[in-house]
C-alpha cells in the first residue's frame, strides 16, 4: 500500500529490504542508515487518550515529552499501547512509521516532525513493515503524508 501510494503520486524513493528489525540498535547492527538518516518514530497519546501523535525524530535523540507537550498544545504525553497502535495506525510494535497514517483515513493521529529532520534529502522509514526501509527526501515524505490528509507540524524535540 505504501509503495503504491508513492508510485501513484510520482514520488521518488529507494527501497532497502532487510531482515526484520525492532529497534534502532538492530538497524545499526545491520548497517542500515549508513547512507541517510534513519528516523525514530514515537506513537504518543495525551493524558485522556483522546489525542494521538506520531512524532518523528533523529534516531540518536531522546524526546523531552514535557517540552513536546507544550509544542503540541497537549496534556501530559505518554507512549501509546500496542492496542492503540494497532487500532489507529494498523501497525505492530517495532514497525512504527509515519506511513502508518495511510491506515488512518479519519485523521485521528496528528503528525509532528523534529526541526532537525526538515530538509533532509534522505530519511529512512519503514513502509508499514519492519522488513524494509524506504529512503525518501523530507519534502517527498511531507507531500505523501499531507496527501493522506495528515498535515505535518514542525516541533523542537
Amino acid at each position: 500500500m505504501v509503495l503504491e501510494h508513492l508510485n501513484q503520486m510520482g514520488i521518488s524513493y529507494e527501497l532497502e529490504e532487510h531482515e526484520a528489525v525492532y529497534t534502532i540498535d538492530e538497524m545499526d547492527s545491520l548497517g542500515i542508515g549508513r547512507g541517510g538518516e534513519v528516523v525514530k518514530n514515537l506513537f504518543l497519546r495525551d493524558a485522556k487518550g483522546k489525542r494521538h501523535f506520531l512524532v518523528m525524530i533523529q534516531k540518536d535523540k531522546s524526546a523531552d515529552l514535557k517540552r513536546l507537550r507544550g509544542e503540541l498544545d497537549s496534556t501530559a504525553l505518554s507512549f501509546g499501547s500496542q492496542e492503540r497502535l494497532l487500532k489507529y495506525l494498523g501497525l505492530e510494535k517495532g514497525a512504527v512509521t509515519p506511513f502508518g497514517v495511510l491506515n488512518d483515513p479519519a485523521g485521528a493521529v496528528e503528525v509532528a516532525i523534529d526541526r532537525d529532520l526538515v530538509g533532509n534529502p534522505r530519511l529512512g522509514v519503514h513502509p508499514n513493515e519492519n522488513t524494509a526501509t524506504v529512503w525518501i527526501g523530507y519534502e517527498n515524505l511531507k507531500k505523501a503524508l499531507e496527501a493522506s490528509g495528515h498535515p505535518i507540524k514542525t516541533v523542537t524535540v
